[in-house]
């Protein structure tokens, strides 16, 4: 139980805590001190709903379709396998997390750029639906809700603490070492999450 939350915590940090649309425009909320709360309800909000339905559609796709798992574990293996390979590659060139665009949304604005930062960005259905999913299904009908509430209480620390946080976070995360060291540690989990899913 404990193992499962823990691998669900670190698994689902691994694939948030990048530089993206997504965690700028937090931390952009952040620094301003502007509509905060609903950003970060509405990115939070939408990662524990993806998570869930890859667990719980993965789950049936094993019950009505056994063979279909194998497709998922190895396509899940060569997105991670890619996924670490590009952070250690992004690791080499530096970048920065910083606030962009000089506009002051209004709340609906705000709610509007963050709904759709959110669900119009592919990758993230790769991440929660197919990849969380996947992993998860490998812990057994139990452990993979466990699996499923650490990778969500991972959402909801990452980004409260991106958004709460922004002021104290933003000497750190606006410098390229701060996140040469990060996608270095991806990269590494990345890469032991697909030889562990590999192995079975």
């Amino acid at each position: 139980m404990l193992d499962a939350l823990v691998a669900g915590l670190l698994t689902g940090l691994s694939l948030i805590v990048a530089i993206g649309a997504q965690n700028a425009f937090v931390l952009r909320q952040g620094m301003l001190r502007q509509y905060v709360g609903p950003v970060v309800v509405i990115c939070a909000v939408s990662d524990l709903v993806l998570i869930l339905a890859g667990v719980a559609g993965i789950g049936a796709l094993v019950q009505h379709a056994p063979t279909a798992l194998t497709v998922v574990r190895w396509l899940g293996v060569a997105f991670l396998t890619a996924y670490g390979v590009r952070s250690l590659w992004r690791a080499r060139h530096a970048g920065a997390l910083t606030p962009t665009g000089p506009e002051e949304p209004r709340l609906r604005g705000a709610v509007l750029q963050a709904t759709a930062l959110t669900w119009l960005n592919p990758h993230v259905y790769l991440d929660t639906v197919l990849l969380l999913g996947s992993i998860a299904a490998h812990d057994g009908p139990t452990d993979k809700w466990w699996f499923a509430a650490g990778a969500c209480l991972g959402s909801i620390v990452w980004f409260s603490g991106l958004g709460y946080g922004a002021r104290l976070l933003s000497p750190v995360l606006t410098r390229p070492r701060a996140w040469q060291v990060l996608d270095v540690l991806i990269g590494l989990t990345m890469l032991a999450i697909a030889w562990s899913l590999a192995r079975g």
